[in-house]
């Protein structure tokens, strides 16, 4: 081949290079280009898809069901809607949400929050008070509630957690390009311009291996009276094995194993926590109730009271009634007023703090539904209170000295919750998310215990890497790299932080499974207390439906008694106290005895709640044979 030859063959070389260098440069650029330019709310859908893959995956693993999960809350929930509709005090825009907030500068996202569609639950009416049934007031807790929120957050921080661990063993690209321009005035006056572009990559084995490599591009210009370059290709790659301390695939894994445990402990969490808020609900909306109609009954008795004072007078004035009969008349119908006000002033202050426990404003006008109340009323009378074989007949002869014969608490119209305590405990241990919790923490506590037994031993671990480069062909040639290993061994010598560690870990376990115990224990008396109450509650419903019985048949027959001149004020006084008194008693054993029967359910761990705050409560035939 001639000079010549050569000579060409080498420019042409040099210009393949030179091409091939702007190629690999100009495709880094557009890589940078490419990840800069993804928008802030790109990156938001992405979290938000890969969290809410990771929370229906671990539902399915945790409930064996899934259900709709969202932690978006919608703009026009109750709350913001009852601020708007009634015109109700804010102290500025937050009141409505952070779509009313000004955006600040540099906002990132024009969008947030995102529009979402809402279920409305109940429509408002600018002039009249929203009314809500026991199922709406569920549902408007699970939208509104701040807490409800809170929790279905920390389930949704989980997934990213667990998402962030798992990116530690995923393959990680960077792109970095750097772009300097020096000059340089003394002298010969020159410019510099330098470019140079990265590329790296790394993997990270469940072995412990960890695996990296880069390739770089240097591309300099000397900026004078005439132009001349040198192009750079550079690369390395490295490997490093840990053979003893921090090896093996349970060692290395533990951190995502941890951070996949904790999305589970998360929903079990969550699921719990929508049973226990749907019984405080349930619980709150029945003693609003309650209240109210304990006003009623006030009410009730201080207009007997009043009639009682005006009646006495009227006899006071015909002289058969001695003033001081009147004085008591009168001094009840002033204790009648005031237990009255006394009553609508608690029925306020109730429904004040079930419109906080819903998350609604409590200036907000807001009615319950009466008709729950008088369901229950019916469904105790019907299924739980026997009038007709009461233990205590009010009207039976019985021989002053016969003998007394006490009656046993029995089962005889036991409510369907009132089950079997071994069945019971067996349901709950069987059931109990914080339960199943506690138990997947001392397995967590094991793990740690191992983790901290291995950091005591020694540590050998093998590095390798090799390096090459090239400037005149675009091969890089692995005959010409720079190879190096590295095997470092750190005896067990000093280990005294570690050391320390280990027997904590062994203390953390000891106190985890007494955590577990001390859980059993608390579960086993809650059960069995509630199946005491249920019972308990049952036969106050039986005591106090016939005390008012015998309550308005003595005010009907005092009152009589009275009239007639054979009764004493004070006597009638007192019967309607007593009636003011059972009447009360009665609605109280009504309210106690349902919200008994749920927080059993809750307590069994079988209260299923779903995705819109509603229940489903158990059946317990299905249960009787498992």
């Amino acid at each position: 081949m001639t000079q010549s030859s050569v000579e060409k063959a080498g420019m042409a070389k040099r210009w393949t290079v030179r091409v091939a260098h702007r190629v690999l440069y100009l495709s880094s650029v557009g890589l940078v280009l490419l990840a800069g330019c993804r928008s802030p709310q790109e990156f938001r859908t992405q979290a938000d898809d890969v969290a809410y893959e990771v929370i229906a995956s671990s539902q399915s693993e945790a409930l064996g069901r899934t259900e709709p999960f969202s932690i978006e809350r919608p703009s026009a929930v109750l709350r913001r809607r009852l601020l708007e509709t009634q015109n109700l005090y804010t102290s500025g825009p937050w009141s409505y949400g952070s779509d009313r907030l000004e955006k600040i500068d540099f906002w990132p996202q024009d969008d947030y929050p995102p529009q979402t569609d809402l279920d409305p639950i109940v429509v408002l009416e600018p002039s009249k008070p929203v009314k809500l049934t026991l199922l709406e007031a569920l549902r408007v807790g699970a939208q509104n509630n701040f807490t409800y929120q809170s929790q279905k957050e920390s389930v949704f921080r989980a997934a990213l957690s667990l998402d962030l661990a798992r990116n530690e063993f995923r393959h990680i690209f960077g792109q970095r390009l750097q772009s300097r321009l020096v000059r340089d005035l003394e002298g010969q006056e020159t410019t510099t311009a330098t470019q140079s572009s990265d590329t790296g990559w790394s993997k990270v084995m469940e072995s412990g291996a960890a695996f990296s490599a880069s390739l770089a591009v240097d591309i300099v210009n000397l900026l004078t009276q005439g132009t001349t370059s040198t192009y750079g290709l550079l690369g390395d790659a490295s490997v490093s094995l840990p053979l003893l301390r921090g090896s093996g695939k349970h060692i290395v894994r533990e951190p995502l194993t941890q951070a996949e445990r904790n999305v589970i402990y998360e929903i079990w969490r969550f699921e719990q926590y929508k049973q226990t808020f749907a019984v405080d609900v349930a619980s709150e909306y029945l003693a609003v109730l309650r209240q109210l109609d304990q006003v009623n009954n006030a009410e009730a008795n201080y207009r007997r009271n009043v009639l009682s004072a005006r009646t006495s007078r009227r006899l006071a004035s015909a002289g058969r009634l001695k003033e001081i009969e009147v004085d008591q008349a009168v001094q009840s119908e002033l204790d009648a007023r005031q237990g009255w006000i006394t009553a609508l002033q608690g029925y306020e202050r109730q429904l004040d703090d079930f419109k906080n426990l819903l998350g609604l404003p409590v200036d907000a006008r807001i009615e319950l539904e009466r008709d729950e109340l008088d369901k229950l009323v019916q469904y105790a009378s019907v299924n739980l209170i026997n009038l007709e074989q009461a233990a205590y007949d009010p009207n039976e002869v019985v021989a002053a000295d016969a003998p007394i014969v006490l009656v046993e608490p029995s089962m005889e119209r036991a409510g369907p919750y009132e089950i079997d305590r071994d069945m019971a405990l067996r349901l709950a241990f069987e059931h109990r998310l914080d339960l199943l919790v506690a138990q997947g923490e001392v397995y967590d506590a094991q793990r740690q215990v191992v983790i901290r037994a291995d950091a005591l031993g020694a540590e050998l671990t093998l590095f390798g890497s090799v390096n090459t480069s090239s400037t005149e062909d675009v091969d890089l040639s692995l005959k010409e790299g720079v190879y190096s290993g590295l095997l470092t061994l750190d005896l067990p010598i000093e280990r005294t932080a570690e050391r320390n560690a280990y027997r904590n870990s062994l203390i953390s376990l000891e106190q985890t499974i007494r955590s577990v115990q001390t859980l059993e224990d608390r579960i086993k008396l809650d059960v069995r207390n509630r199946l005491r109450n249920l019972l308990s509650l049952r036969e106050s419903l039986q005591i106090n439906a016939l005390a008012v019985q015998v309550a308005e048949k003595r005010v009907r027959s005092v009152g009589m008694f009275f009239l007639a001149g054979d009764a004493q004020t004070r006597d009638l006084l007192e019967a309607q106290d007593a009636l003011l008194r059972a009447q009360n008693s009665l609605t109280a054993a009504v309210v106690s005895y349902r919200v008994a029967e749920l927080e059993l359910q809750r307590d069994i761990g079988l209260l299923q709640v779903n995705e819109k705050g509603l229940w489903r409560e158990f059946n317990p035939k299905e249960y009787q044979n498992g």
